[in-house]
């Protein structure tokens, strides 16, 4: 029976495209955004950030240097909210319902700058943020690593005291998906950008 479910956020609650990314980065002056930017595993500074390594503003300082000009932080946040094409508010309120039954946790490869959007009212017309859809957020760049790392999945595992049989994991991501079976999740692998929530329906009829 399952008890908790485990989102993704960029390509499960709000789809994503990496090619939006890299206009966006590259609007801000980030010639080369092509090579750097991944959809599901960043490297060098972004990766840094997305596993705490450098704070928002060391970034900004650093991406600053990559582009030659200084960037204000609302730059930097703008071209990370590239990567995300819109909110499907039927997505929204089904998660929401889930939470009135589930434990609802979001375990998400992400930064400061995405979760300032994220965290507020501004993620939906409804004025619900990520905060008021999961009982708990288990964010990267605060436990200092990235799927699909064990490690991530041993904090989460550790700190919420779930037990893996009862818990489905919802990811985008086949290795993300793949690493948290291993830990003995149930698991879900939707297609980016995709209306799931039929499907995420039955799984779980199946499941109880």
């Amino acid at each position: 029976m399952i008890k908790t479910i485990i989102f993704d956020f960029g390509g499960v609650v709000v789809p994503i495209s990496r090619d939006k990314a890299v206009k966006a980065f590259e609007q801000i002056g980030l010639t080369d955004a092509d090579t750097r930017l991944d959809k599901y595993h960043q490297t060098g500074i972004f990766q840094d950030l997305e596993e705490g390594r450098l704070s928002a503003d060391e970034f900004r300082s650093e991406l600053s240097t990559l582009c030659g000009r200084p960037l204000t932080y609302d730059e930097v946040r703008t071209a990370w909210l590239g990567f995300f094409t819109g909110v499907d508010e039927r997505i929204i309120d089904y998660i929401a319902a889930l939470r009135e039954r589930y434990q609802v946790f979001i375990l998400s490869n992400t930064n400061p700058y995405v979760m300032s959007w994220a965290c507020s009212p501004a993620l939906s017309t409804s004025g619900r943020s990520l905060r008021d859809l999961a009982h708990r957020l288990y964010l990267s760049y605060e436990i200092g690593c990235t799927k699909p790392a064990p490690e991530i999945f041993e904090y989460m595992l550790r700190d919420s005291g779930i037990n893996p049989a009862e818990a489905l994991f919802i990811d985008d991501g086949a290795g993300n998906t793949a690493r948290g079976a291993e830990y003995g999740l149930h698991t879900f692998t939707p297609e980016n950008g995709s209306d799931w929530r039929a499907d995420l329906t039955t799984l779980l009829q199946q499941l109880a």
